[in-house]
């Protein structure tokens, strides 16, 4: 018997989840993926949308590229992932609708600090995508004293309002003109 092509089984990606995952893999970028599974949205979570053997930056690049909207989970120390910035910057160059999601953060809190981790192209690349994510209307939560449920409704929600967007920004192909005989 034939192997199984898992990439023809995988129905494309329509919600990228950028998190740091030590800090929200376990909260809300896992239930927010399991809902919407649920809703038959087709979001990417690295650790439940990559298999063993796949290379993981080919696996995330193409998603963001295949995807309609990005949801980002902002937490105290994202902005230290070098990971989780180049993933916010491609979202952010290539256009994709983005959802803020400011978890136990404020946005004024984030900084990319040039601690020399990273390169000037790419440290500029950061800030750019970080200050845009900023200025982007989001949600905000902090664990201590909100609620989840409500959370990742709401950020349900968002996401399938700007895919629906997302949807209607298609260009759409025009009709071809009838050619004049004269």
């Amino acid at each position: 018997m034939a192997p199984r092509n898992h990439k023809k089984l995988t129905p494309p990606c329509e919600v990228f989840i950028n998190h740091r995952g030590a800090e929200t893999k376990r909260s809300i970028a896992g239930l927010l993926h399991n809902f919407l599974s649920l809703l038959d949205v087709h979001p990417f979570l690295d650790n439940r949308s990559m298999k063993p053997g796949d290379k993981l930056f080919d696996e995330i690049d193409a998603a963001i590229y295949g995807c309609k909207v990005g949801v980002v989970v902002f937490s105290p120390l994202y902005c230290e992932s070098r990971f989780c910035l180049h993933e916010l910057a491609l979202l952010m160059e290539t256009k994709k609708r983005v959802v803020p999601i400011f978890c136990d953060v404020k946005p004024s809190q984030l900084h990319v600090r040039d601690d020399l981790k990273h390169s000037a192209n790419n440290l500029q690349r950061y800030r750019h995508a970080v200050e845009e994510a900023k200025n982007t209307v989001g949600l905000t939560f902090y664990s201590s004293k909100g609620d989840w449920s409500k959370l990742v409704r709401d950020a349900s929600d968002a996401v399938i309002r700007n895919l629906l967007e997302a949807e209607e920004e298609k260009p759409q192909l025009e009709p071809k003109c009838a050619q004049s005989t004269e």
